[in-house]
């Protein structure tokens, strides 16, 4: 009887072994269940550094086209102020045709000609030049009232002409590119029939 209760308590101490090795088996399989995918990690890592590669690509794109429209704007307006100063003198070549008569200019002759002659020669260099340095002039006259580009002066009553028409001009405009360097000073229509519709108007 003794024999048979330390077969039993043998047993007992095999199985009670056999549980605890499978139990500390088990935990590293449960430890490791737990641990991330080091493959899953990596790829997630390489989508950040490709995220961020085309982030920075797109933010240096945006940064050169930038730089090259203000390189650019600078080239353009560069001449501004220069060209705002020269206004006065284009002005004042233009009052001093004005200023002789038609039937005089059409019978000078002499020194008076040759004066005539070299002050309509000054205003066209003036305008070539303005020109090739993208000075354009503003003749709106007959256009329609722009208060982006003109400076309306009065209002002409005109029946037969549509109301807000640009019908006389006071003082020539000029822009740079697109920039006004100054509005024309003009007179407009009042009192005529509405101007149509244009597409810019719809939208």
């Amino acid at each position: 009887m003794m024999a048979n209760h330390m077969e039993h308590e043998d047993q007992r101490e095999t199985v009670e072994a056999v549980a605890e090795d499978g139990a500390a088996k088990a935990e590293p399989s449960k430890a490791d269940a737990s641990q991330p995918d080091p493959a899953a990690a990596l790829a997630a890592e390489r989508d950040e550094l490709k995220d961020r590669v085309l982030r920075t690509l797109a933010e240096m794109e945006n940064l050169r086209r930038r730089t090259e429209r203000e390189v650019a704007d600078a080239r353009t307006y560069a001449v501004t102020n220069f060209a705002r100063d020269l206004l006065t003198a284009a002005d004042n070549i233009r009052r001093a045709i004005e200023s002789v008569p038609a039937e005089a200019r059409e019978s000078a002759d002499g020194a008076f000609k040759a004066l005539l002659d070299g002050i309509e020669l000054t205003e066209r260099d003036l305008a070539k030049t303005f020109d090739r340095h993208g000075v354009k002039l503003l003749e709106p006259k007959g256009q329609r009232f722009d208060p982006n580009r003109h400076q309306a002066m009065f209002e002409v009553p005109d029946a037969e002409v549509p109301s807000g028409t640009v019908v006389q001009v006071m003082q020539a405009g000029y822009v740079l590119g697109d920039r006004v360097l100054r509005p024309a000073l003009v007179g407009v229509a009042k009192g005529g029939p509405k101007p149509a519709a244009t597409p810019a108007d719809a939208a």
